[in-house]
């Protein structure tokens, strides 16, 4: 099995584009005007409008955003990328922290409250980690 994608339900997919993209520095592919996919290294991310959910059968008129699910994105250096991405958001939920298990994280929201987690492993296990 291969995670391949994670897909973000928005309630304006504009605003929601726009925003992953300045926040990812990549450009959206788009598929149609409800659906469009942003593409790194090592996943997609893809973004649907709450209208993509009536073709599964589901009817969400409305996306709520999640605070039990965090996307994480690994980064060179989270305090720089703080400085890029922090007027792009009211909502920092965790400036740049040390967290006990060696990583510096910063947690924020997306346009319809979704965390997303910029993170860079400072400690030696850490590192390993994730080289």
């Amino acid at each position: 099995m291969k995670l391949t994608s994670l897909r973000i339900i928005a309630k304006d997919i504009q605003q929601s584009v726009s925003f992953y993209e300045k926040v990812t520095g990549s450009a959206a592919q788009w598929y149609t005007e409800d659906f469009a996919e942003l593409s790194t290294s090592t996943i997609t991310l893809a973004i649907g409008s709450t209208r993509t959910m009536k073709l599964f059968g589901e009817d969400f008129t409305e996306s709520a955003g999640s605070k039990n699910t965090i996307t994480e994105f690994l980064v060179t250096n989270v305090d720089d990328e703080y400085k890029r991405i922090k007027d792009l958001t009211d909502d920092i939920v965790q400036e740049p922290t040390t967290m006990p298990w060696g990583n510096r994280s910063l947690l924020f929201c997306d346009p319809d409250g979704n965390l997303i987690n910029f993170f860079t492993p400072v400690s030696p296990e850490a590192i390993k980690k994730f080289s």
